[in-house]
């Protein structure tokens, strides 16, 4: 019976555990960059779509970020629950939070294929899309809408594998999916010309694997919680806490949404398409470094949020300083990289020389703060995974929302394009000494819980 084993989580040297679960989400979240990235790459290098598909792509990428944001919601928030109950020794309400979160990924990544497939023109519109950036755009969400519900529910679903205390199968989610996008894309795209809709559809079909993999994982022998027909029917309780403990990240990802969409209709008004295309490689660069950290904020996780329910405050405050350090050393890494090689990083994507001159620029500027970025990550999220919603969710959209969109709105009105690209590392740095005071705060009152 699960509830008389030792659990790992709660015994294990903490940086034992760090290591041992965030490697394997850091790799797995790497690999599942290149969604994205490999998609961006051979679509920038293909003659027949080059910088206007790239252009399609980054408008298209706030709907994908909507679709992330559900995965997030229910998947996040559903591992949390389940870690916090299985510190608390309660397997039986483990199994009904993977069960509910399992129903609600599901139902959502329906409701997102409906919706978009109804309305997906006006929606690009809305996303900034142009005239001649629309058709490609177009070509390539059809597609991808039709696997929303597979990469919805195996993203989101994908947290449990790690909760469960088994990081590597999570890894290995991604890895067999991205890795079938890297070797489908340069075949429907080069070898059948099928452009967009080749780039869609080697996504879809990876995501589709993903989902197999995930769900045959939960109804089999190797997991210690499994999926079971009767915690699919949704549970009020269960659900609105699995909703209040996903709304951060949840409202992290649509920020996000909203912030792009900003950005896109900034980048059409004041440099027009190339712009947009260029910002869609600098998103890309800057997935690609921050996904180490997302990847180290999934690791710590389910070890705080165990041993803040099994009421080990001191294990939770060694996991949450280890994070940060780590974190803080990658994005440092990251931030040197961007400045020893900005045109070969650029240049991954599309040669057009005025896509480089302007990418090279874009990428100095924006990513001006990143140093101070992962400990805003992983102090803003480390109240969530002890339950403090609330504040997570405040902190979290505070560089997006609160910060950055309304200095992409402001700053350009005096300083043009110079003024939007440096609204990025202004939003970095306050949003960094908000948390950081609020943070220490909540280390402090932590301490004092303890015994």
């Amino acid at each position: 019976m699960i509830e008389e084993k030792k659990n790992p989580l709660g015994e294990d040297p903490v940086l034992k555990l760090l290591i041992r679960f965030s490697v394997p989400a850091m790799v797995g979240m790497m690999v599942n960059a290149l969604y994205n990235i490999v998609d961006r790459i051979f679509i920038g290098n293909s003659p027949d779509l080059g910088p206007n598909g790239l252009g399609g792509l980054t408008i298209a990428f706030p709907i994908m970020i909507i679709m992330m944001s559900l995965g997030v919601l229910f998947g996040i928030g559903g591992a949390t629950l389940f870690s916090i109950r299985l510190g608390q020794k309660k397997p039986e309400e483990s199994a009904r939070a993977l069960g509910n979160a399992a129903a609600m990924l599901m139902i959502s990544g329906v409701s997102v294929l409906v919706i978009g497939q109804l309305f997906l023109p006006r929606l690009l519109q809305i996303f900034g899309a142009s005239e001649t950036i629309l058709p490609y755009a177009s070509e390539y969400m059809r597609i991808i809408l039709l696997g929303a519900p597979f990469w919805i529910t195996s993203m989101g679903l994908n947290n449990f594998i790690r909760a469960d205390g088994n990081p590597r199968i999570a890894m290995v989610t991604m890895l067999l999916g991205a890795g079938v996008n890297v070797v489908l894309d340069p075949l429907f795209i080069y070898g059948f010309r099928m452009g967009m809709t080749g780039a869609a559809l080697a996504t879809v079909i990876s995501q589709t694997l993903s989902f197999s993999w995930v769900l045959a994982y939960f109804l089999g022998k190797r997991c210690n919680i499994r999926l079971e027909k009767k915690n699919l029917r949704i549970r009020r309780s269960t659900a609105t806490r699995i909703f209040s403990l996903g709304l951060p990240n949840f409202s992290l990802n649509l920020a996000s949404s909203l912030l792009n969409t900003v950005l896109n209709h900034s980048l059409i008004f004041y440099g027009g398409d190339i712009a947009v295309s260029g910002m869609g490689v600098i998103n890309s660069l800057q997935t690609l470094l921050f996904m180490p950290v997302i990847g180290l904020n999934q690791g710590v996780q389910p070890v705080i949020s165990f041993n803040y329910g099994a009421r080990k405050f001191h294990r939770v405050r060694r996991a949450v300083g280890l994070a940060i350090v780590g974190a803080t050393l990658i994005v440092v890494t990251g931030f040197t990289v961007t400045r020893l090689f900005p045109i070969q990083l650029i240049s991954l994507f599309n040669r057009d020389p005025e896509l480089l001159d302007f990418g090279t620029k874009a990428l100095s500027a924006w990513l001006l703060m990143f140093p101070v970025v992962g400990f805003q990550i992983i102090a803003a999220n480390f109240f969530q995974a002890i339950g403090r919603y609330r504040s997570a969710m405040f902190l979290t959209l505070t560089r997006q929302i609160i910060l950055l969109i309304p200095a992409l709105l402001v700053f350009p009105r005096f300083w043009g394009m110079n003024g939007l690209l440096h609204a990025a590392p202004f939003a970095d740095f306050f949003s960094f000494l908000l948390t950081g005071v609020w943070f220490l705060a909540g280390i402090r009152r932590l301490s004092a819980m303890a015994p």
